[in-house]
């Protein structure tokens, strides 16, 4: 879905600081750091997980509804930061190349510091941490599609969210 763009969008001076902040709250909350490898990262996640299991807590009504709450916190973080890894990154990097070169984007949406990508065929990325003014030069750039190929598929962190599937 597009926003309509304002041509006098002032670019945010923190433009990072929110994508940062979920990053990072979520590193803290599945004890990790820029380098922890994903190897690392699982084990740590079924610990955490083990741990905060809402069927470990029998008793105590308040603990177990706090559980469900963190247990779903950690699940939440696991597959973000999974899913911005750079072992997941190479994994795919063939794969993301190919779509971001030969497909056109066919919609988007921006919220906050997110961009949302929907390319041809129906992958869709998130690009996290873009500005407001570069999602308006995005929109009043002639050719969508190749602003976004020399500003946007390489300048910010993505992840990719999924295919969408057509409604019949």
């Amino acid at each position: 879905m597009r926003e309509l763009a304002m041509n006098n969008a002032l670019p945010s001076p923190a433009a990072n600081i929110k994508y940062m902040k979920r990053i990072g709250t979520y590193r803290k909350l599945l004890n990790a750091t820029e380098t922890t490898d994903l190897s690392q990262l699982k084990t740590n996640y079924r610990n955490l997980i083990k741990e905060w299991h809402p069927d470990k807590i029998q008793d105590d009504e308040v603990r177990k509804a706090e559980a469900e709450v963190k247990s779903k916190e950690i699940i939440a973080g696991y597959h973000f930061l999974v899913s911005i890894a750079p072992e997941t990154k190479m994994q795919h990097l063939e794969e993301y190349t190919r779509i971001t070169n030969t497909s056109y984007v066919e919609d988007f949406e921006h919220k906050g510091q997110n961009l949302r990508i929907t390319f041809q065929g129906g992958s869709v990325y998130e690009y996290l941490g873009v500005p407001k003014s570069m999602y308006v030069k995005m929109v009043n750039s002639p050719t969508i599609t190749r602003f976004a190929k020399r500003h946007i598929f390489n300048s910010y962190i993505y992840r990719n969210i999924g295919k969408e599937t057509e409604v019949a």
